[in-house]
C-alpha cells in the first residue's frame, strides 16, 4: 500500500545491502520498475531528494544519483520551482512509435574506418584493449591508487577558497605550458625527490603521461622512424608511438633493464627510445647504472631521444626512490615524463614533462595546438596542495599503506596458492607478478577471473615479440586487506580449476 507524505508519494523500496549493485542503481531500478508497471503514473510528483533520503535512511547523494539517471534517460522530468515528475512520454513509448510512411530513409552504413586518412587508420587500429576501463576498484587491477585514503576534504577546501575568490586567470585562457606556480612546485619536487636537473621554465603541464608521449611523438618522429620499445612494455606508449607512424623495434628486458646492446643491433639509427628505467613496466626491474650510461653514450653518438616515463617511482619500499636517467644526461636528450594519476587520482588528468631547454618553445606550441591548456582550477589547487606540504605527506602515507598491502598479498598468496602460483616481493611499484606453473596458461586464468569480477592481466598483453613468462599481474594498491583475502581465495579456485582441466585434457 502506497504511503503519502507531505503531498508526495513514497513506495516500499527494497534494498540488498550485500549486492554488488550500487545503492543508487538499486533505487533507480525500483523507481523505473514502478513507473513501467504503472504504480507511478505520468505526471506523478516524486519526493524531493532530501525527503526521500530521510524516509529511506540513505545518503542524499545516493538519491540524487538515481534521480539524475532517471532524468537522463527520460523517465522523469524536472519542473523549475516545482519538483520532479514522472514523464508524460516514456522512452519505451518512443521505441514502439509507428514509423510514418514517408519517413526519412535510413542512411547507408559505411564500413568501419571509411574515409580515414592514413594516420587516422593507424590511430583507429591501435590496440587500446589493455587500458581496461572500470568504474570501481576491483581486485587485482594494477596501477590504481587507493582513493579512500586521499585527503579530499583538504582538496575540496582549497577548491572552495579559490572559487570564492576566483582570480581572473582562473576564468580565462592561460599559458599553454601550465600555471607557473605549479611548474615551480613540480620543478622543486623533481630536483629534491628524483634528481632531475630542471628549472620551472622546462616544465610543461599536460593531461597525463599519455599526452606527454603523444606530444613527443608528434614533435620528434617522422613516419617510418624507428623507435625502441621495451618488450614487454606499456601498451599505452606503444599505441601513441604507433599512431605517429613510427616503426616499433621491440627490445628485450632482462634483470638489468633494457638490453641496450640488443637495441643497437636491431636498430642502430633509432630516433626515440621509450623507457621506464626506475621501475620497468610490467616486469619491475630497475635499470642498472652500467646500462644507463651505455644508453646515454649511444644516444649522444646517434642523436636519439629518450622518453623516460617515471610513472610510479614514488612508491619505493626499500630505501629512497632511485635518481632519474635524466639526472645523468649531460647532452639534453632525455625528455622526462611524470604523472599525478598514480600519486593522487586518475581523474585529475594532470601530468608533466621536462623538456630540454632548446625544445621548451616547441613543446609549448604543441601543447597549445593540442588543447590549449589543462583546467586552471585543478592546476591552482594542485599548486597549493604541494606548496602546503599535503602532497609529500600523502606520498609518505600511501607508501607505508602500499608496503603493508604488498606484504599481505604475498602472505595470502603463500597460504592459498602454494604450488599453483609463485609471487616474489618487489622493492617498488603498485603490482606484483605471479608466475604460474607449467600446467596452467595465464591467458586462461585471466579470462576465467574476468567472469568472477577479478581483474587479472596476463603478461602476454604487454609483449610484442619477446618470449614472455607464463605470469599474471596482481595489483594491490586500490583494495583493502579484506578484498585481497577474498580475491586470493577466488583466484586459488580459478587456478586450481584451470590446472585440473589442463591435467584432465592431457590424460585423455
Amino acid at each position: 500500500m502506497h504511503k503519502q507524505q507531505s503531498g508526495v508519494l513514497f513506495l516500499p523500496f527494497h534494498f540488498d545491502p550485500d549486492s554488488s549493485i550500487p545503492l543508487y542503481r538499486q533505487l533507480y531500478d525500483e523507481i523505473r520498475h514502478a513507473i513501467l508497471q504503472g504504480q507511478l503514473s505520468a505526471g506523478t510528483q516524486l519526493p524531493s531528494t532530501r525527503a526521500l533520503a530521510n524516509h529511506l535512511s540513505i545518503s542524499r547523494t545516493t538519491v540524487v544519483l538515481a534521480f539524475d539517471q532517471l532524468l537522463l534517460e527520460g523517465y522523469v522530468e524536472g519542473k523549475k520551482g516545482s519538483g520532479t515528475y514522472v514523464a508524460s512520454v516514456l522512452p519505451e513509448d518512443l521505441l514502439h512509435k509507428p514509423i510514418p510512411i514517408h519517413a526519412t530513409p535510413t542512411p547507408k552504413i559505411q564500413p568501419a574506418g571509411h574515409g580515414l586518412s592514413e594516420r587516422g587508420k593507424i590511430l583507429a587500429q591501435t590496440d587500446v584493449a589493455t587500458v581496461h576501463y572500470y568504474s570501481e576498484a576491483l581486485a587485482f587491477r594494477p596501477g590504481i591508487p587507493d582513493l579512500n585514503h586521499f585527503p579530499f576534504e583538504i582538496w575540496a577546501r582549497l577548491e572552495t577558497q579559490h572559487w570564492q575568490h576566483a582570480p581572473r586567470d582562473l576564468l580565462g585562457y592561460s599559458h599553454p605550458a601550465g600555471y607557473y606556480p605549479l611548474r615551480v612546485e613540480i620543478a622543486e619536487y623533481l630536483r629534491a625527490a628524483r634528481g632531475v636537473q630542471c628549472t620551472a621554465e622546462q616544465i610543461i603541464v599536460v593531461s597525463g603521461s599519455q599526452q606527454a608521449i603523444d606530444l613527443a611523438a608528434r614533435l620528434l618522429l617522422d613516419p617510418d622512424d624507428s623507435v625502441w620499445m621495451e618488450d614487454p612494455g606499456y601498451s599505452g606508449a606503444r599505441s601513441a608511438l604507433l599512431a605517429s607512424g613510427a616503426r616499433l623495434v621491440p627490445v628485450p628486458v632482462d634483470a638489468e633493464g633494457l638490453d641496450v646492446a640488443a637495441g643497437i643491433a636491431r636498430a642502430p639509427a633509432a630516433r626515440i627510445v621509450y623507457i621506464t628505467p626506475s621501475y620497468q613496466f610490467p616486469l619491475g626491474t630497475t635499470m642498472s647504472l652500467t646500462r644507463r650510461l651505455q644508453l646515454l653514450q649511444w644516444a649522444e653518438q646517434s642523436g636519439a631521444w629518450m622518453l623516460e616515463d617515471d610513472y610510479d617511482s614514488e612508491f619505493r619500499y626499500a630505501g629512497r626512490p632511485l635518481s632519474s636517467l635524466q639526472g645523468l644526461d649531460t647532452t639534453g636528450q632525455v625528455i622526462y615524463i611524470g604523472t599525478f594519476s598514480k600519486t593522487l587520482f586518475p581523474g585529475l588528468r594532470l601530468g608533466y614533462l621536462v623538456a630540454p631547454p632548446h625544445l621548451v618553445d616547441a613543446f609549448t606550441a604543441a601543447r597549445a595546438v593540442a588543447d590549449r591548456h589543462s583546467p586552471m582550477l585543478d592546476q591552482i589547487v594542485l599548486s597549493e596542495f604541494m606548496a602546503q606540504g599535503h602532497f609529500a605527506r600523502h606520498i609518505r602515507h600511501m607508501r607505508r599503506l602500499y608496503a603493508e598491502r604488498q606484504a599481505y598479498l604475498i602472505e595470502e598468496a603463500t597460504r592459498e596458492l602454494t604450488g599453483l602460483l609463485t609471487i616474489h616481493p618487489a622493492d617498488a611499484g603498485m603490482h606484483l607478478i605471479g608466475t604460474l606453473n607449467k600446467g596452467t596458461r595465464a591467458e586462461t586464468v585471466a579470462q576465467q577471473a574476468a567472469q568472477k569480477h577479478l581483474i587479472v592481466l596476463a603478461m602476454s598483453e604487454y609483449n610484442i615479440a619477446s618470449p614472455h613468462p607464463n605470469a599474471i599481474l596482481l595489483g594491490y594498491t586500490a583494495i583493502t586487506k579484506q578484498e585481497i583475502s577474498a580475491g586470493i581465495r577466488q583466484l586459488a579456485k580459478i587456478v586450481s580449476s584451470a590446472n585440473e582441466g589442463k591435467t584432465n585434457s592431457a590424460q585423455t
